[in-house]
């Protein structure tokens, strides 16, 4: 069992559940957000955990992610696969130790391009993945990388897109998750109102071929026995 860990109602899973389900993984969503309890990480067989409006540092304001960052803590304890996406990735970063800064220099917004590292190449999460490779931004925070990490991928704009922890733990800075709908779906939360559909658009079949191997490729770490 795969679990998908939802931070905001309006950053749904996107193309990760239409994967889990193609490949037949059985998986189950579940969102703190909602008072939702978190499982032992050690009991499922991957964690994909998904971005978020809100940044790391507001837990007064969403005290959730308190449980999530002790949740992650102990998945890096556990040695379980885990994907984190932007929040997600955030959060896995400062809960190892690393630092995220809030209105950092490194934000991006649409369709952008990222390059591997001579690691990222090598990586089994970016297996059959072009170099550079589209994917989809729209972060104004961004993540140091933890004690021990690393780096795995970083674009012009933000040099911190994506490490390693261990052998199967990950953060992204980017969004392999989104699809025309959640991209419309955010488009209208911007103020002033923001056009990134267009761009994405005429990105989708490039965009998409990256994202369903990434997250494919995610997804066969989690069902591969676990290595102690």
């Amino acid at each position: 069992m795969l679990l998908i860990v939802q931070n905001d109602p309006r950053c749904p899973a996107g193309s990760c559940s239409r994967l889990l389900d193609d490949k037949g993984h059985p998986f189950s969503t579940i969102a703190p957000y909602d008072g939702a309890a978190l499982p032992d990480p050690a009991t499922v067989s991957g964690i994909i955990v998904l971005g978020g409006e809100m940044g790391v540092h507001d837990t007064v304001e969403h005290p959730y992610l308190a449980r999530v960052i002790s949740f992650l803590r102990q998945a890096l304890q556990a040695g379980t696969p885990l994907l984190g996406i932007c929040l997600g990735g955030q959060l896995l970063s400062y809960a190892a130790g690393g630092e995220v800064i809030s209105r950092s220099p490194y934000g991006e917004q649409g369709v952008c391009q990222v390059e591997l590292t001579g690691e990222g190449a090598r990586d089994p999460l970016f297996l059959g993945l072009p170099d550079p490779f589209l994917t989809f931004q729209l972060h104004n925070d961004s993540f140091t990388l933890p004690p021990g990490a690393t780096l795995l991928a970083s674009s012009h704009a933000c040099p911190y897109q994506a490490f390693r922890l261990g052998q199967a733990t990950y953060g992204v800075q980017f969004h392999p998750e989104v699809d025309p709908s959640i991209v419309a779906a955010w488009d209208l939360l911007s103020t002033p109102k923001t056009d990134h559909l267009s761009s994405f658009l005429a990105a989708e079949a490039a965009f998409n071929k990256v994202s369903q191997q990434l997250i494919g490729n995610f997804i066969s770490l989690a069902s591969s026995p676990r290595l102690s």
